[in-house]
């Protein structure tokens, strides 16, 4: 039986895992909201052009076609909203939602670093991915996922992103030509404070990942090879269509 001792370290652990995970929730947030901002910005600017360009000209239809244009760029700012709106609201139950949604809004989470580091960037995302999540822990993840991937490729270097249906789950896989991990290495990743990035990193991301997707009833694995031409690492994700009844979550 567990002395008095570990069962407090075990609660205290909790409630830092928990604290933890709540402030990087934030964060994530706040760099969701940069990229969601530079996003509308683009949009926002040719409104105000075309806008300007209708009051200059005399003739009709050249008016018209330039309120229409701006329409269309208004529609793009409403859709952005309404997707961010969707993905980062506090939801009380598991919502039934499109992952490639969801990759997607972590992509633009890491878009700049993503652009800075010329990064070939794959996606192969199927159709029917939907599954009972709550986005905001989902969304985490896979932000997190990608930041590894973008610290462990190279300027020039490919991550792939890869989304099926298979049975009654769906499965993520975030793969990078990086330099991979030997097999000790491996074994411990999802281990809290374990990192290979030396001064970089909490080593908490991965542990964290993995409670949120076994809160989900789903699985979360790492595959990886340093072997040359081989080189890289493969995180797998598999989540059920339907959460069980008696899974636990954080908004439970």
């Amino acid at each position: 039986m567990e002395s008095d001792i570990v069962r407090d370290l075990r609660s205290k652990l909790d409630i830092s895992a928990e604290a933890l995970r709540k402030a990087g929730e934030q964060a994530l947030a706040g760099r969701f909201a940069l990229e969601v901002m530079h996003e509308i910005r683009n949009p926002l600017e040719a409104v105000g052009y075309l806008i300007h360009l209708a009051h200059e000209e005399d003739d009709p239809l050249t008016v018209r076609e330039h309120l229409r244009q701006a329409n269309e760029q208004m529609a793009t700012v409403h859709q952005i909203a309404a997707q961010t709106l969707s993905l980062a609201r506090i939801l009380p139950a598991p919502m039934e939602t499109d992952l490639v949604e969801v990759a997607e809004a972590a992509i633009r989470i890491h878009h700049r670093r993503i652009t800075a580091q010329k990064i070939h960037l794959v996606r192969d995302f199927s159709e029917e991915t939907s599954a009972e999540i709550y986005t905001g822990e989902i969304l985490q993840v896979i932000s997190n996922l990608l930041a590894n991937a973008l610290d462990a490729v190279p300027d020039g270097g490919t991550i792939s992103f890869r989304l099926r249906k298979r049975g009654a789950h769906v499965q993520l896989l975030v793969a990078d030509n990086g330099q991979g991990m030997g097999p000790e290495q491996v074994a411990r990743l999802f281990e809290p404070f374990f990192t290979t990035k030396e001064n970089r990193g909490t080593g908490l991301g991965l542990a964290l990942s993995k409670k949120i997707v076994e809160r989900h009833a789903g699985t979360i694995s790492a595959r990886s090879s340093a072997l040359p031409r081989r080189n890289g690492t493969t995180f797998r994700i598999s989540l059920p269509v339907r959460r069980p009844a008696d899974a636990v979550t954080s908004a439970d």
